[in-house]
Parts: structure tokens; C-alpha cells; sequence
């Protein structure tokens, strides 16, 4: 679906690279160009194949949306970096090289803590900020990730299962068929799909995640940007609590936690949430 050529649909995205400090960064973009563009960052593992449609089609109805592969991950080249501190760097260095002074930042998971680094570097780059199943640096029982994740991977080889059934949803009534829901949704780009993270390259985000759980806090205390905090109220792998603790600490932060939801809360009540962040980020 394109109106005067305009891609608005994420599965029909085009894949496009650009070259900076050595790297080869992938990313996608859609929705009409001019303004400021809302550029997504991905979680744990993630390539440009695991966005929800239902989340990026709604914002790219009206604004230029762009995902990217960190470096190492999917077609982008180079190594994983071993700390979320150089995955900002690297973002940092892919949207000047797209040559942005300004963005949207729309993160979900480990993209949250990429993008709070970020801001506490750059915090004249972001406008507005979406942190969705993330927490802040330094947070409780963060460095847990790696356990959790390990478990649920295995559960999910025994029963051959998408891991994201496991880590993102709750394995009841509402969640397995969220789950299930949510897993098709992101078969729905055909062509030109992306390659899967290396088992080496996980293993590198997952240390560093580590890392961020365990080093000292960032103060978000300077963070000036509208920021718009999402979650379902019992994330397993970044625990719900830490939705709460990043909004004391961000003013004038906005907070939404769904019931009865896991990780991938905002998947799980896309239609409730896709509205909602449309509206936060064309105030």
C-alpha cells in the first residue's frame, strides 16, 4: 500500500545501507521524508525483521520512519560491541552519517538502553524519546536477563517454539495467542528478509547487558525530552518495576503499563498503543 509512492506498509520497506567509521550500517525507511524522522531501536538478538508492523505502520502513515541493524547484527557489518555505551556510539554515528541533527527515538528493550545512552550523550540529537520494556542503567535485577533469556530459549528448542513466545508473553490464555499473533505479524515481509544475529554476537549484547545491570546509574535527572514509557505489568525479562523507577526519574515522563501483558506488552495491546504513540510523537 503506497500513496503517491510514499511506502507506508513495513513489509514493503526498502532495505538501503550507508557507510560510516568503517561500518556498513542496514536500515529500512518508510512513511513520507521532510520533518523529523522517527528512527527505531531494536531489542536484544533483533534484526530488521522483528518490528511489529502494527506498531511502525500507524507512525509511518504520517512520518519518515527509519530501523537500522546495530553494528555486527543482521546486514550490518562489523563486530557486536561488548557495551551498550558503544551500541549508542554506533547509533550516534549512523544517524549523523543519514546526516539527521534531530530525531524521534522509538526504542523497545535493550534499544531503550541504547537510546537513554544516547540521550545522556547527545541530548541535543533527540526530541522525544519512547522507552517501551527497558530500564535504566544500573537497575534492579537487570544483569538477570542473561538467565532468564537462556531459560526461556531452552523451553522454547523443547517445544519448538519462537523464544519470543516464552520471553515476551505470559503463557496463559491471553498471552499464547498474543504470542502466536505477534510471531506471524513478523513473517509478513516477504522479500529481501534479514539475516539472524549470530550465536556469537547474542552472546556479546547479553554481556552487555550484563554490564549495564550491574555498573552505576546514569543521571536521567537532565533529561529534558517529552518521553513516553510503556510495559506490560509483568515483564520477565526487564522487570515492570523498572517502567516505574525510569518515569520517577525522568520528568514529565508519561507512564503506561498493561495488564495482564509481559515484555512485549505494547505487542499484545497494539491497538491500544499504536494510537497512543502516534499521537505522543506528532504533539
Amino acid at each position: 500500500m503506497s500513496t503517491n509512492n510514499v511506502v507506508t506498509a513495513y513489509k514493503d520497506a526498502p532495505a538501503r545501507t550507508v557507510e560510516a567509521g568503517g561500518v556498513t550500517y542496514a536500515y529500512r525507511e518508510l512513511g513520507p521524508k521532510g520533518g523529523i524522522p522517527v528512527v527505531f531501536f531494536v531489542h536484544l538478538a533483533a534484526t530488521l525483521d522483528n518490528w511489529d508492523p502494527r506498531i511502525v505502520d500507524p507512525i509511518a502513515r504520517n512520518r519518515h520512519v527509519i530501523t537500522f541493524d546495530n553494528r555486527g547484527v543482521g546486514a550490518s557489518t562489523g563486530s557486536v560491541p561488548d557495551s551498550v555505551e558503544a551500541m549508542a556510539d554506533d547509533a550516534y554515528t549512523f544517524i549523523k552519517a543519514l546526516g539527521f541533527d534531530q530525531v524521534d527515538i522509538f526504542s523497545f528493550s535493550l534499544g531503550g538502553m541504547i537510546a537513554q545512552d544516547l540521550v545522556v550523550k547527545h541530548p541535543e540529537l533527540v526530541r522525544k524519546l519512547v522507552l517501551t520494556g527497558t530500564g535504566p542503567r544500573g537497575g534492579k535485577d537487570i544483569d538477570k536477563v542473561v538467565a532468564t533469556t537462556y531459560y526461556d530459549i531452552l523451553r522454547a528448542t523443547l517445544t519448538r517454539q519462537d523464544p519470543k513466545e516464552f520471553l515476551f508473553f505470559n503463557r496463559n490464555a491471553t498471552g499464547k495467542p498474543a504470542a502466536r499473533a505477534f510471531v506471524q505479524r513478523l513473517q509478513e515481509r516477504i522479500t529481501d528478509r534479514d539475516a539472524d544475529i549470530s550465536l556469537k554476537g547474542f552472546r556479546t549484547q547479553l554481556k552487555a547487558i550484563k554490564k549495564y545491570g550491574r555498573s552505576a546509574p546514569a543521571d536521567l535527572s537532565t533529561f529534558t525530552q517529552p518521553t513516553l514509557i510503556a510495559n506490560g505489568d509483568n515483564d520477565r525479562m526487564v522487570p515492570s518495576a523498572l517502567s516505574e523507577d525510569l518515569h520517577r526519574r525522568i520528568k514529565n515522563s508519561q507512564l503506561i503499563i498493561y495488564p495482564d501483558s509481559g515484555h512485549g506488552g505494547i505487542f499484545q495491546y497494539h491497538d491500544k498503543f499504536a494510537p497512543i504513540a502516534v499521537e505522543f510523537l506528532g504533539r
